[in-house]
């Protein structure tokens, strides 16, 4: 009894005092303007109304900022009449925008809980416009690649055996480290899945007419791929990011390379990253436990333009936790 006394007194006193003293910890929404050459964040003024802000101390209007953010605020100056013809000595249009504009989350629970691993592959050269789902699964083992069929249960060894082979003749070592995928028929394009084999190289599968596609990425030998995430943005202008044993970040670009950005430090195991972009600059922001880095990096090369931190409240008291927002698990953990 005693022991149950303790034991809910850890976890629950100290989520009390957290609840009723601890500040939540919020950061405001923060997008980099390279019109203005700033960050500009939303935050709650003095008189308590939503104002805008630049890191540079300076206060902006609602109408500066959609100007200043043309490509995130694009349907706004579109409505008013205000878009403007060229941006940046680029001559633009909505459509091109569109197109160019990427957004992208990364979420350590998409890292740290495990799935089922069985994936559907998508036909990627659809005879109709829609995607479907296929009626088999793939599982990579390490002996090779396994197709199963759904209505059987049964494997469909042909199928697989093609598979295997093909991943096999492009050098691919099993079994696979990472697969990451989209598999879902509601997108514009399937670019199937990114994978890393045993020997932590990067390739691509996909299902092209019913054959089996493999193509192996243009990596340095001393970099060694920890995690990796396929991405499907409507231009089409890269095929997703990864990170490496040293955390760096790195973008996977349509033309099979790797190329390195200017995000120093990201452990997607432990931290949270969001990517705005448009066809001029991104910004990424990364959470980490007491701060947010703000980067603001070139869309062409990826090289730093402007970065800055803002800390985060990390005042709270330690206790007993069951839950944590970097996984799906429920255990006892300090």
């Amino acid at each position: 009894m005693c022991l149950t006394v303790v034991l809910l007194l850890v976890w629950q006193l100290p989520w009390l005092i957290n609840f009723v003293s601890t500040p939540s910890g919020h950061s405001p929404f923060t997008l980099y303007s390279s019109l203005a050459d700033d960050f500009i964040y939303n935050d709650m003024g003095d008189d308590k109304k939503l104002r805008r802000f630049g890191t540079s101390g300076r206060e902006y209007t609602e109408a500066e900022t959609d100007s200043l953010l043309p490509f995130f605020y694009m349907r706004q100056l579109v409505a008013d009449g205000r878009f403007p013809d060229t941006i940046m000595g680029r001559a633009v249009t909505p459509h091109e925008v569109q197109q160019s504009n990427l957004i992208e989350r990364f979420n350590p629970r998409d890292v740290n809980t495990r799935g089922i691993e069985l994936y559907p592959l998508l036909e990627s050269m659809p005879k109709r416009v829609e995607l479907a789902m296929p009626d088999d699964m793939f599982r990579i083992t390490a002996d090779g690649i396994e197709f199963v069929r759904m209505e059987s249960n049964d494997v469909d060894r042909e199928k697989s055996e093609r598979f295997t082979k093909a991943l096999a003749d492009k050098g691919f070592h099993f079994p696979a480290t990472r697969v990451s995928g989209n598999p879902s028929p509601r997108k514009s394009y399937d670019e199937g899945y990114l994978l890393l084999d045993a020997d932590h190289r990067l390739f691509q599968l996909k299902r092209c007419a019913n054959r089996p596609f493999v193509k192996q990425f243009d990596v340095a030998d001393s970099i060694r791929l920890e995690h990796i995430f396929i991405c499907e943005p409507s231009g089409r202008q890269l095929r997703g990011f990864a990170t490496d044993d040293a955390h760096r970040l790195y973008v996977i670009t349509a033309d099979y390379r790797l190329a390195p950005t200017a995000v120093e430090h990201f452990d997607p195991t432990r931290e949270r990253m969001l990517i705005i972009g448009n066809m001029i600059d991104w910004t990424v922001s990364v959470t980490g436990d007491d701060a947010v880095r703000y980067y603001a990096i070139s869309a062409d090369d990826y090289s730093l333009i402007r970065s800055f931190d803002r800390p985060l409240d990390s005042s709270s008291v330690p206790g007993l936790h069951f839950t944590s927002a970097n996984d799906n698990y429920c255990y006892p953990r300090f």
